[in-house]
């Protein structure tokens, strides 16, 4: 890495994943980072500290499977190109099963503690309430979902594009030692083993029939939180609160979060349970447990007193209830070219949850992506960004116009999945004397798929190495 004070900074504002990672990229390239960030003197409604990449939701960075899943593939790829959020993910991991999930406190403050160290980078805390001034000739725009009122009203103004918006829930957290291990159990769906080995990543509540129809019953009639000037604004289907999957029909809750597969309660064997809550470890004490897939919009008395309803959480102490907050995101196939520019002014980049992707590793690998692009930008070195075979180059094919292709009409958020990525070349070669089966044959291909992301990226990631010369993490 050269360092050098000889560029104009890179000015990105946000220090949240994308931020966050995007001030790595960037100074690791050589190249002077002022970061922006209005915690903590101006919090938001779902943050509680001045930390950069503080995580407001869950603790996961979902499935770290990467050769079978696309989320796990861009895991890998952020590992090949030196990322800062993974690597940080990886140190402060706390058990998930398969699933990579982070000591959420101790995963902020080591990014914080980077950040803060690293000689290219100067935090300059206070909101950035107005539009870019002209002589910050790069920027960078990762505010993500909670970006402040009036930065939003200005990128309206400029865009001249309506920001589309919809809500985001925040599930409660348990104390541990008030969960009843008498009734509940740790056990991770089908026994597999998580990143450390471990297969009882996740404790597991019953319900009989008769408690998760009463469950699914209060879930409907309990008193909602109101949001007057929201209303209107559609939910993302990936993060549905758990009222609304429930008022979607009696059974949906036992095929979306409280499915009962995979999983056997040793206080009962013969029994299968009807229903199954899962909690996962939020920090590496193992004192605090969040309740998968429960965000909600439920007033905080209500959650008390439905969540308790639950086997084994009938003395439940909780160290946070659930939230819902307003998402917003650009209209980006229409306002942001390949490298993420603006169209109609190319030294803004954007970058995060606000380009239209959703998830906190999406939205980190994104900020990775911008980053680089604006350090070769700024040291005059032609870059490209990575390809779309790659999870990166899937996502930002999606974000700049890649669903027009579906017919859909309107652009939504979109997590990682295979359903981006281009076909193969070839279809999957069927092993010698062995027929395939749906399943397997799905498999196979996605192995297929992964393996050519991830060469593809390698070979993207290294010729940036070699152009740019960041320093190792």
């Amino acid at each position: 890495m050269h360092l050098s004070m000889n560029f104009e900074p890179v000015h990105i504002i946000g220090a949240g994943l994308a931020g966050s990672e995007a001030a790595w990229q960037v100074a690791q390239a050589g190249v002077p980072v002022i970061l922006h960030e209005m915690r903590p003197e101006k919090l938001t409604d779902a943050h509680h500290t001045g930390n950069c990449a503080e995580l407001v939701c869950s603790n996961s960075f979902r499935s770290d499977d990467h050769e079978h899943n696309a989320v796990g593939v861009l895991h890998q790829e952020m590992r090949q190109a030196g990322g800062l959020i993974i690597s940080a993910a990886d140190r402060c991991q706390v058990p998930a099963g398969s699933a990579l999930a982070v000591d959420r406190d101790e995963f902020s403050a080591a990014i914080t503690e980077t950040l803060r160290s690293h000689p290219l980078i100067t935090i300059a805390h206070g909101e950035v309430s107005t539009w870019p001034p002209s002589d910050w000739s790069s920027v960078i725009i990762a505010t993500g979902p909670l970006t402040s009122e009036l930065l939003a009203k200005e990128i309206l103004q400029r865009t001249g594009e309506d920001a589309l918006s919809f809500f985001d829930a925040i599930a409660p957290i348990v104390y541990s030692d008030s969960i009843d291990m008498d009734v509940a159990w740790r056990q991770s769906r089908y026994d597999k083993p998580g990143p450390s080995g471990d297969t009882d990543a996740y404790i597991n509540c019953p319900m009989d029939e008769a408690t998760y129809r009463a469950f699914v019953e209060a879930l409907n009639e309990g008193p909602k939180t109101e949001f007057k000037e929201w209303e209107g604004t559609p939910y993302f289907e990936g993060c549905l609160p758990i009222e609304v999957m429930a008022q979607r029909g009696e059974e949906t809750l036992r095929f979306g979060p409280l499915k009962p597969v995979g999983l056997t309660d040793p206080h009962n064997p013969q029994v299968k349970p009807y229903a199954i809550v899962q909690l996962r470890q939020d920090n590496k004490l193992g004192t605090l447990w969040n309740i998968v897939g429960f965000q909600t919009k439920l007033k905080h008395g209500a959650q008390t007193d439905i969540f308790r309803m639950i086997p084994g959480l009938q003395n439940a102490r909780f160290a946070r209830l659930g939230g819902i907050h307003r998402n917003t995101f650009l209209n980006s196939p229409r306002l942001l070219d390949e490298q993420l520019r603006l169209k109609a002014e190319t030294r803004l980049r954007f970058a995060g949850q606000i380009t239209g992707v959703e998830g906190y590793v999406e939205s980190a690998a994104m900020g990775l992506v911008a980053g680089r692009l604006a350090a070769a930008e700024r040291l005059g070195i032609p870059a490209a960004p990575p390809p779309s075979t790659t999870a990166h180059g899937a996502l930002i094919s999606h974000i700049t116009g890649g669903h027009l292709t579906s017919g859909s009409g309107s652009f939504q958020p979109m997590n990682v999945n295979f359903g981006l990525f281009p076909e193969l070349d070839k279809p999957v070669a069927r092993p010698p004397g062995k027929r395939l089966r749906g399943a397997e044959r799905a498999r196979l291909r996605k192995r297929a798929l992964s393996q050519r992301a991830l060469e593809a990226f390698d070979e993207w990631a290294a010729a940036s190495v070699s152009q740019l010369e960041p320093a190792s993490s």
